[in-house]
């Protein structure tokens, strides 16, 4: 892997940026429906596909399971969405051997939902050596998840496609990438009703059959929220194309009671800024269709430069506020009262700093953080940020950000 790092020259809150950006295929999209590709007797073509570090890797393990039903330790360990692979695998072959899956280290993430959702449909599990050995032919079952997890919906649905009978998942996870990946697999002979609800119901059935059908990826709501959030922070006139608005329904409600102004389209959403503050709000985190957790690092930026005082509710994960510290180092008043809320008041010039992303999506909000400091600062790792934004660079440098990409 080349190393880089980000080097941006900030706007001084000079609302600045103008201009057009497009919104890619969703990451959290793509990375599924590669998987369930493995449901199919033919091949599947895919369109709109983000071509990031994640979608490689993803690519690459599927490579491997064509000669054997084992998830590649090195890839599967750095790729959370590797987990979503062992439904269609169990499924079709009746085993999958798979490591503790990796990818950002977000607080406790426990695989227990996967584990005991395959108990229930028949599976025999071994722990031994870091590695999970599951076998068994599949059956239907009632599931009810004892907390949401997108993830564990996504992939008990995918092996509950092909299992015998009837699987019914309760407390279901709603987002829409469930609902795209769902309508898709219908049309190619799944049985799936439910998709976008709390309860979902699965006939198991035969193996699935594209016959030229292609997957479309859906936009990236989470991308469309980052440039949302960097349109409102630092945009003079900026448009969002290629978007699906209703999906950043929440984000857009945080940001109109924060006086922020836009125009939605049928697929597009424009922002024009005046010098006027953006009031502070405080924000509470939910699985869908609340506010989404990837984007709580990015307003936690948002209301340094807004004016009085909010909190963040972080509900989904621990630890996801290891980016506070260096917020505070830019010149942000923030404080962490507990591994699930912050404090932040504003608006705090922030100043150049050096920074080394902790994950992908607080590698984002440096990037936005840089951008409205003043003085020029670095952002290292641009790796874990290549994993989640196609080229960001290139992206932002189109709405007049001095921003490049050097190798270390």
């Amino acid at each position: 892997m080349n190393k880089s790092k980000f080097v941006i020259e900030g706007l001084g809150r000079k609302k600045a940026l103008s201009g057009t950006i497009a919104v890619r295929g969703a990451k959290n999209a793509i990375l599924k429906a590669l998987a369930a590709s493995i449901l199919f007797e033919d091949e599947v073509e895919f369109k709109n596909v983000p071509e990031i570090e994640d979608v490689r890797r993803m690519r690459e393990l599927l490579v491997g399971l064509k000669q054997n039903p084992e998830l590649h330790r090195d890839i599967a360990e750095r790729l959370r969405a590797s987990i979503v692979l062992t439904g269609p695998v169990l499924a079709r072959y009746g085993e999958v051997t798979f490591p503790f899956p990796g990818g950002c280290v977000l607080g406790e993430r426990p695989i227990d939902l996967f584990l005991d959702g395959y108990r229930a449909m028949g599976a025999e599990i071994v722990e031994n050596d870091g590695l999970f050995i599951i076998k068994g032919k599949l059956r239907g079952a009632h599931i009810f998840f004892p907390f949401v997890s997108v993830t564990a919906t996504e992939t008990l649905m995918l092996a509950a496609t092909l299992a015998e009978g009837r699987t019914i998942l309760e407390n279901a996870a709603m987002e829409p990438e469930i609902d795209s990946l769902a309508g898709y697999l219908n049309t190619c002979g799944a049985h799936i009703d439910g998709a976008g609800t709390p309860t979902l119901k699965i006939e198991g059935g035969g193996i699935l059959r594209a016959n030229g059908r292609p997957y479309i990826t859906p936009p990236d709501r989470i991308e469309t929220g980052s440039f949302l959030i960097l349109a409102a922070l630092a945009g003079h006139d900026v448009k969002i194309v290629d978007c699906e608005p209703k999906h950043s329904a929440a984000l857009l409600s945080l940001l109109a009671r924060a006086g922020i102004k836009f125009e939605i389209g049928e697929s597009s959403i424009s922002l024009r800024q005046g010098l006027t503050l953006p009031q502070a709000v405080s924000v509470r985190t939910h699985e869908y269709p609340g506010f989404p957790t990837d984007l709580q690092a990015t307003m936690a930026v948002f209301l340094t430069q807004a004016e009085g005082e909010a909190t963040i509710l972080e509900t989904i994960f621990d630890g996801r506020f290891r980016y506070a510290e260096d917020l505070a180092r830019m010149g942000a008043d923030i404080e962490v009262l507990n591994p699930h809320k912050v404090r932040i008041r504003g608006p705090r010039a922030l100043s150049a700093q050096e920074l080394e992303g902790p994950d992908l999506r607080a590698g984002l909000a440096y990037i936005l953080a840089a951008t409205v400091a003043e003085g020029t600062s670095v952002v290292n790792n641009a790796y874990i940020i290549d994993r989640g934004y196609l080229a960001i660079e290139e992206r932002l440098s189109k709405l007049g950000l001095n921003i490049k990409r050097e190798q270390i």
